[in-house]
């Protein structure tokens, strides 16, 4: 199973704005830099996201968007809901109508079982956790590129 774009950079959006969080405003150029992703497809992506009340837009020349929550008060969950449109893996776990052997497809069960299993655990995640793993990992990076070269003195650091 593959996670559509969307939900991978609205996930990507929402946690830059995370790791931005009262700071004001953040414009989509800098995330779009920060994120590697095109600012006109993040415009796509942030239409929804205001629509739900996730996002709110801020005018002027400071403006920009940012969180209507805090991070802590917004799961992984919420974010791909929206943005894949629903929490199945497969169609007919919610629409029966769309296969004849859903009553009795067994098949079926374990998809549905599995979408549970993959939201419950995204449920469990806020931005703010994945705010926080972002930090560490941008520590451990910056840790690990301090002893690649020596300083003045020959030794390192």
């Amino acid at each position: 199973m593959k996670l559509s774009t969307r939900s991978r950079y609205g996930t990507r959006l929402m946690l830059d704005m995370a790791l931005h969080y009262n700071q004001g405003p953040v414009q989509l150029g800098d995330i779009a830099k920060r994120q590697g992703v095109s600012v006109k497809y993040l415009e796509q992506i942030i239409i929804p996201l205001k629509k739900a009340g996730f996002i709110e837009s801020v005018r002027g020349p400071k403006g920009g968007h940012k969180l209507t929550k805090p991070p802590q008060e917004i799961t992984l969950a919420e974010i791909v809901a929206l943005l894949e449109e629903g929490t199945s893996l497969v169609e007919c776990t919610d629409n029966h109508g769309v296969c004849q052997r859903a009553p009795t497809c067994p098949t079926r069960l374990i998809w549905k079982e599995v979408s549970k299993a993959m939201f419950d655990r995204l449920e469990a995640i806020t931005l703010a956790d994945l705010a926080e793993k972002a930090k560490s990992l941008e520590s451990q990076k910056n840790q690990e590129n301090k002893h690649v070269f020596p300083n003045r003195n020959g030794t390192f650091q």
